[in-house]
């Protein structure tokens, strides 16, 4: 049933409780419902938010000196854009992330994409019973790997196993019919701002 689901799952991972301070990109492609590959980034992030917060170094273990010889953000950007290219875009806690870009991007001063994206957890609160929906319940109670949470690559390609699943859950062969079968709305990122899904 999934054969038309066509997507780029994202996740991104900040230095600081700034969302647009992203200095991990992580993006596994879907096409015709099956995952078939993974990239992974680390980039430093924009000036203006450029802290470490001890906390999210906690959480992330990306230190200052892992991204010194990085690329910026907005240098990275351009190669992510491609890898991506015209696919809809779907993320876990999808705010989160689509908040994180268009912040990201205004503070590098370069265009926010125009994507339209879904949200597994948005999905997944309409499809499964659990007590949290954070990625690594989702994928749990799935039976979604997750090798290491908190890693961009490893949360996106997670988020790509959950959605292909959500799908199958939904006979879903889109994200657009995983959004009707759901009764949610795809979400809206834009230069103008976003619309986020629900």
């Amino acid at each position: 049933m999934t054969r038309n689901l066509s997507f780029a799952a994202f996740d991104v991972e900040t230095a600081n409780p700034k969302y647009g301070s992203i200095c991990s990109i992580g993006v596994a492609i879907v096409r015709n419902g099956e995952r078939v590959s993974t990239r992974q980034w680390l980039c430093r992030p924009p000036d203006a938010v450029s802290t470490f917060a001890p906390r999210n170094v906690g959480i992330h273990k990306i230190t200052p000196s892992m991204v010194a010889d990085q690329p910026s953000f907005g240098q990275r950007w351009q190669e992510i854009r491609s890898v991506i290219g015209d696919l809809p875009v779907v993320a876990h806690n999808a705010q989160f992330d689509m908040g994180a870009v268009h912040q990201a991007c205004g503070h590098s001063r370069i265009p926010v994409p125009t994507w339209v994206y879904g949200c597994t957890k948005v999905w997944a609160k309409r499809q499964l019973l659990l007590e949290k929906y954070q990625l690594k319940t989702v994928a749990h109670a799935l039976d979604v790997r997750l090798d290491d949470h908190h890693d961009a690559g490893a949360d996106a390609t997670a988020a790509a196993d959950i959605a292909i699943r959500l799908a199958q859950l939904a006979g879903a062969d889109d994200l657009a019919s995983l959004a009707r079968a759901t009764r949610t709305q795809l979400g809206h990122l834009s230069p103008a701002g976003k619309r986020d899904c629900r």
